[in-house]
């Protein structure tokens, strides 16, 4: 009471003492299992027929799954982008709900303008970076390129004064709250995308065994859950499920890896060739991707008899992506559990019945994008000398012979240069 009190004094309105009394009220969304699953299954208890309707939709996003990867690249990142968007959809609408902010002005349309300024400027970033040649050789591209983060910065700049210039007397806390959830929003889910996009430039194979993975894992803490847990729901989270879908990940990371390994489509990173004009996946795979043999330990060798063991390094590192999908990416899954508990929502959307909303499925999936992403920076990406030459074309000529006499400076002084010479002679 003294709460709602001090509220009114300061001339608050009732909807924002309803935020502060921490009972938001989220509309539960419809069940929309389809009707001819609810037919199938009506004569199964809740706890199985939610079995079937999770596994039978599994199968399906697997498929679809499978289905894009065919389709190449490209397609795989505008299906980022896509899921990118609807994950912010559905956050944005349980703000949206919570707050009940449907009247606040602007405020719908700054939320997506600020999700357009976000992916501008980091798509013309990655552009940038991966198709400097393509982004050179296009005058408009170029300009762009050149101002590309004064543009971004003017965007943000229009959407924050839109922004305060919608400020309304009595919704000053509500509009408050929302900009914050927005721009949380934004960092949780865009920034994250963008990094699986990085990832995908890597290599498809730096998108498909993460994503894999946390897939793996999610299916097999179900089935050890369900089967071996003592919760009466068959509940993913309990201890039995995390143990089993943690071995049951590592297995399948190694032995996905060794299938992917010998494929260029799948180890060589996306380029844009410039004389076909097009996105080409092709290079002579690095020694990350080629066999090689490793002893095994003494403890190892006495149990299988065999002294080494013939494995592409990828699959080492697959280990270190695995065990991250199987103890910290669940964590993911609890940060969203809690956030739903704390709005009492138990999905965040009905997308996909049985499985709710795109955000409910890509959870633990946008914390491995950023551990990847690390990942990938700490421990495999060297300097990239096709990119040096590339900048180094962009040069004026004067800047491009000052570069060219101090390497030839270096190297004669390393005593590089005369062998090389000689080596051109012969």
């Amino acid at each position: 009471m003294e709460n709602i009190t001090d509220a009114k004094k300061e001339g608050v309105s009732d909807s924002e003492s309803k935020v502060d009394s921490g009972v938001p009220e989220v509309p539960v969304p419809p069940d929309d299992t389809p009707e001819v699953l609810n037919k199938a299954l009506s004569g199964l208890s809740s706890r199985w027929k939610n079995w079937w309707v999770r596994g039978i939709l599994t199968l399906a996003m697997i498929s679809f799954f499978f289905f894009i990867i065919y389709l190449g690249p490209m397609v795989l990142m505008m299906i980022v982008l896509c899921v990118q968007i609807k994950c912010f959809q559905e956050i944005i609408t349980i703000g949206y709900s919570v707050y009940h902010s449907y009247d606040l002005p602007w405020f719908r349309t700054l939320s997506w303008y600020f999700l357009l300024c976000v992916n501008y400027f980091f798509y013309g970033e990655t552009v940038t970076d991966y198709f400097f040649t393509l982004v050179q050789r296009e005058e408009p591209l170029r300009i762009l390129s050149k101002y590309h983060r004064f543009i971004s910065f003017a965007l943000y700049l229009t959407g924050f004064c839109m922004f305060v210039l919608s400020l309304v007397k009595k919704h000053y806390r509500l509009q408050f709250y929302m900009f914050g959830w927005t721009h949380v929003t934004l960092l949780i889910v865009v920034t994250q995308s963008h990094l699986i996009i990085h990832n995908l430039f890597e290599g498809m194979i730096w998108f498909i065994v993460p994503i894999s993975c946390v897939i793996c894992n999610d299916i097999m803490a179900y089935m050890f859950g369900f089967f071996f847990g003592k919760s009466p729901k068959g509940c993913c989270k309990t201890w039995e499920g995390f143990i089993g879908g943690f071995f049951s990940t590592i297995v399948f990371g190694i032995m996905l890896s060794y299938v992917m390994a010998g494929y260029r489509y799948f180890v060589c990173p996306v380029e844009f060739n410039n004389d076909s004009n097009s996105f080409q996946v092709d290079c002579e795979p690095s020694e990350l991707f080629q066999l090689q043999d490793y002893f095994l330990p003494s403890m190892l060798e006495s149990v299988t008899g065999w002294t080494t063991v013939r494995l592409y390094p990828f699959q080492i590192h697959s280990i270190a992506l695995s065990s991250f999908a199987s103890i910290v990416g669940p964590f993911g899954g609890f940060f969203a559990s809690g956030f739903k508990r704390a709005f009492k929502i138990k999905d965040f959307a009905n997308t996909i019945p049985g499985h709710g909303g795109i955000m409910d499925r890509f959870d633990c999936q946008y914390l491995m994008a950023t551990f990847v992403n690390v990942y990938i920076a700490s421990f495999i990406r060297g300097p990239n000398p096709t990119k040096v030459i590339q900048q180094l074309l962009a040069l004026r000529p004067d800047q491009q012979l000052y570069i060219f006499n101090s390497l030839k400076a270096h190297l004669t002084e390393k005593g590089l240069l005369p062998a090389l010479e000689e080596a051109a002679a012969a």
